[in-house]
C-alpha cells in the first residue's frame, strides 16, 4: 500500500485510541480500553439531599386557623339547627299529650260524676229495699215500720246501719208507740232477755235525752226497781236500751255492742 493510505489507516486507528505511538513497537501491547467515567464536578454531591421543607409563614398559619374555627362553627351551627328541631317536634309531641291529657281528664271527671250518680242510685236502691224489707218483715204501727236486726253493733254502728238501709233507731215518742214496740221485740226474743239499742241518748248534755234525730224526749219509760232504777249511769252511760222481756228503759255505755231495732216511714199507709 502507498504511504497515503497507510498515513489514512493510523489516522483512523488514532482517532479510535488505537494508534501506538512512533518507536513503540516493541512496547508491551497496551492494555484493554476501558471508557472513562466522566465524574461530576467537585462541588455537587454523589446523593442529593432532601430539600427542606419551606417555612411557612404566619399569614398562612391564621388561614389555616381561620379557616378550621369557621368549619368548627359549620358543624356547631349544624348541630344547633339539629337541637332546634329535635326542640320543636318535642314541643308539638308535649302538645298533643297534653291535649290528650285534658281530653282524658274530661272523660275522668264525667266517669266519676257516672260512678257518684250509679253509687247515689245503688244508695237510694239500698234504701227503697231496706225500707221494704223492714214493713213487709217487721211490725206496722200506724205510719211506721218497725224491724229489729239480731246483729251486734255498738250505738253508732246501729245507728249508721239503719240509715244505710232507709231508715233510723227506732223512737217511740209516745206510750202507744212503746207499747207496740215492746210486744214486737218481746215476741222475737221470746223466750230470752236481749236489750236492744233506741234512737236515745244525752251526749250532748247529761240528763237531757234527745232523739236521733235532735227533737227531745218527752216520753219516758225507764226501769224503775228499789234496788237498781234507772238511769244511774251519770256521765258514763248515755245511750238508752230497751230490755225484751218487760221493755223498760236502761242506760248503758254507748260503746257496748248488742241488738238493735230500725223503724221505717210506711208509705202504704201514707
Amino acid at each position: 500500500m502507498g504511504p497515503a493510505v497507510t498515513s489514512l489507516a493510523l489516522l483512523c486507528l488514532c482517532s479510535l485510541g488505537l494508534c501506538v505511538p512512533t518507536g513503540t513497537a516493541d512496547a508491551p501491547p497496551a492494555q484493554a480500553f476501558q471508557p472513562e467515567v466522566k465524574k461530576a464536578r467537585g462541588d455537587v454531591p454523589d446523593i442529593l439531599p432532601e430539600p427542606e421543607p419551606e417555612p411557612t409563614s404566619p399569614v398562612s398559619d391564621f388561614e389555616t386557623s381561620y379557616n378550621y374555627v369557621l368549619s368548627r362553627l359549620a358543624g356547631m351551627d349544624q348541630a344547633i339547627h339539629k337541637l332546634n328541631v329535635g326542640h320543636y317536634t318535642l314541643d308539638v309531641k308535649v302538645s298533643q299529650l297534653m291535649d290528650r291529657l285534658s281530653r282524658m281528664d274530661a272523660k275522668v271527671g264525667e266517669l266519676e260524676d257516672n260512678i257518684r250518680e250509679v253509687y247515689q242510685h245503688s244508695k237510694d236502691n239500698r234504701k227503697e229495699t231496706g225500707r221494704l224489707e223492714g214493713c213487709q218483715k217487721g211490725h206496722r204501727m200506724g205510719y211506721k215500720c218497725y224491724l229489729v236486726y239480731n246483729s251486734y253493733e255498738d250505738y253508732a254502728g246501729a245507728a249508721r246501719k239503719c240509715l244505710e238501709r232507709g231508715g233510723r233507731m227506732a223512737m217511740p215518742r209516745d206510750r202507744r208507740e212503746q207499747e207496740a214496740l215492746a210486744d214486737y221485740v218481746k215476741s222475737f226474743f221470746h223466750p230470752g232477755n236481749w236489750p236492744v239499742w233506741l234512737g236515745i241518748n244525752d251526749l250532748r248534755s247529761e240528763g237531757m235525752y234527745v232523739f236521733d234525730d235532735g227533737t227531745r224526749v218527752s216520753y219516758f219509760q225507764w226501769r224503775k226497781h228499789f234496788l237498781s232504777s234507772q238511769p244511774d249511769g251519770g256521765k258514763r252511760e248515755n245511750c238508752v236500751a230497751m230490755s225484751s222481756d218487760d221493755g223498760d228503759w236502761w242506760d248503758h255505755y254507748c260503746d257496748r255492742t248488742m241488738n238493735y231495732v230500725c223503724e221505717f216511714d210506711d208509705r202504704v199507709a201514707l
